[in-house]
């Protein structure tokens, strides 16, 4: 599989699985329709996406007008921050917005979704690599 197909089929299946948990969680936890949550789901996943092509180009076009070169733990950190942090600044509205709850509220379950992303995001990579191999970056053909 190409770099850029394995890139396209992990973010797809990273969304879907997502969406598929997110949603019903979501109902649960809010007392709402599951089809309002899933829709709030596909919403949040789509926003995220977007977030992240914006952001890692913005990111980017700073990084390299930067003397230092490479990726220290303090320009990992700064970009991790940056994203997470942009991405609660516009998804708390959203979700206040949609469920019709408090901006606290929202946040508060924003926070839990950080949480999950957090798990979610290592196990998924994990699985997806025993499923599909590493790619060729990561070393040796098949090895996970």
């Amino acid at each position: 599989m190409s770099p850029k197909t394995r890139r396209v089929l992990q973010a797809i299946l990273y969304e879907i699985f997502a969406i598929a948990f997110v949603g019903p969680v979501l109902s649960i936890a809010f007392d709402k329709p599951a089809a309002s949550t899933l829709g709030l789901a596909f919403v949040l996943s789509s926003i995220a996406l977007a977030w992240s092509y914006i952001f890692n180009t913005l990111f980017e076009r700073w990084e390299s007008r930067q003397t230092r070169r490479g990726r220290s733990f303090i320009r990992r950190l700064a970009h991790g921050i940056g994203f997470e942090g942009g991405l609660v600044v516009i998804l708390v509205p959203v979700m206040a917005l949609w469920l019709k709850i408090s901006p606290l509220n929202a946040f508060l379950a924003n926070l839990g979704l950080l949480a999950f992303f957090f798990v979610y995001a290592i196990a998924f990579t994990w699985a997806f690599d025993r499923v599909f191999g590493l790619p060729e970056s990561a070393g040796e053909r098949g090895e996970v």
